[in-house]
């Protein structure tokens, strides 16, 4: 405001002084209200701010812009990296592969090789000559079969002699029961060994039954010492095992202990039911062994059964005068539990009615059937059968009468 009069007064002072002409008077400025300036002030400053902002906004844009090209470049920058990994694993994998394909193309080119030597060095081997081994089979004894098979399996396997010529060097040295089995066998089978072996083992009675009876009566002899005696019971327990293909299982040890116990509690006629149905577990002997008490009709009271840990044999009746039976029975486990005593080996139970081996005539079951069927009261129209349990053998009738 100040600056505009003095300009004001100076040019007047001028034109007076004729120094200017008229004209300059149109220099003069007017007057200006101090609002108007203030307001034209602020409006200018107000534009230099809007100005500033725009700037200040266009600097952050271009900020932004710069950190999404950053972001970006780093983005694309870790791509490629993760893709060069990739690639880098991919070329290892393949060379990885055509390494192992190497080495393998290598296995395979130094079998070859192998077999090729293998085939020029070995054609005289590959034929078997049975007539030069066969003095080497040892000589089959009717009295030790059960120990014959593992040793000539072991002889076979040391001299590597071909399975299937087993059979032909076996029949050269087999007599008596295994040569009628062996004979009697059809071509297909008296090819296989397995067979043959299975075969000859039922023949004399080398079976899982067998293998328990001679585990459980076998006894100690006076010249045995107890290791010698040991060794026989571990010898007859393995071979127990081994008929009965337990494989050294623990499950199937079990069945075969809970099997056995459960038989020695059962009547004789079931347990010889049980036996002939080869069962393999408790749970199927004892569904067995309902259905077939069902189908006879026969309860189980009234049954006596030996349980005694001693004997291991079931009494196949109900005893009406006890104090006999228990003599006659006491008498029967001295003499089993005798060192003189060697059930299988040295002398054998020979029953007296059915002339076969393993027990006497008072457990004969043949003998029981028959008492059995003699005893049996015949039905009439109005009456109903009546099935009795007490069944006595010949000898311990006469037992019975001495005391009487």
């Amino acid at each position: 405001m100040r600056k505009q009069i003095i300009k004001n007064l100076v040019i007047d002072k001028l034109v007076d002084a004729e120094i200017l002409g008229e004209e300059a008077l149109e220099l003069k400025v007017e007057n200006v209200d101090a609002f108007k300036l203030k307001q034209l002030e602020l409006e200018h400053e107000l534009k230099l701010k809007e100005m500033e902002m725009k700037e200040m906004e266009k600097i952050k844009v271009k900020e932004l812009e710069m950190k999404e090209r950053l972001e970006m470049d780093k983005k694309e920058k870790e791509d490629e990296f993760k893709l060069k990994e990739l690639e880098m694993k991919e070329r290892e994998k393949i060379k990885e592969l055509e390494m192992r394909e190497r080495l393998e193309m290598e296995k395979m080119k130094i079998e070859m090789v192998k077999e090729e030597s293998n085939t020029k060095v070995q054609p005289k081997s590959e034929y078997f000559d049975a007539a030069k081994n066969i003095r080497l089979v040892p000589r089959f004894c009717e009295k030790t079969v059960d120990k014959y098979f593992p040793q000539f399996e072991k002889i076979a396997h040391n001299l590597n002699w071909p399975k299937p010529y087993w059979t032909t060097m076996l029949q050269s040295v087999f007599e008596g029961k295994a040569a009628e089995i062996y004979s009697a066998l059809p071509s297909e089978k008296s090819s296989d060994y397995d067979t043959v072996k299975q075969e000859v083992l039922k023949a004399y009675e080398l079976v899982p039954e067998a293998y328990r009876q001679k585990f459980r009566s076998y006894k100690k002899f006076d010249s045995q010492t107890y290791v010698e005696f040991a060794r026989e019971k571990e010898d007859l327990f393995d071979k127990w095992l081994t008929s009965k293909k337990t494989d050294n299982n623990f499950d199937n040890l079990r069945q075969l202990m809970l099997l056995e116990e459960f038989k020695q509690c059962v009547h004789l006629d079931l347990k010889t039911h049980l036996d002939d149905k080869t069962v393999g577990t408790i749970h199927d002997a004892a569904v067995i062994s309902d259905n077939y008490t069902l189908s006879h009709k026969r309860s189980f009271k009234g049954q006596n059964v030996n349980t005694s840990s001693g004997n291991y044999k079931n009494q196949s009746t109900e005893r009406t005068d006890s104090k006999p039976v228990a003599q006659n029975k006491s008498q029967s486990s001295y003499n089993m539990s005798s060192p003189k005593f060697d059930t299988f080996e040295k002398k054998s139970l020979i029953c007296a009615y059915c002339k076969k081996n393993g027990h006497l005539m008072a457990d004969c079951f043949r003998l029981q059937k028959k008492n059995e069927r003699d005893n049996k009261p015949k039905s009439s129209a109005c009456t109903t059968p009546y099935i009795t349990s007490t069944l006595e053998c010949p000898a311990s009738q006469a037992f019975k009468s001495s005391f009487l």
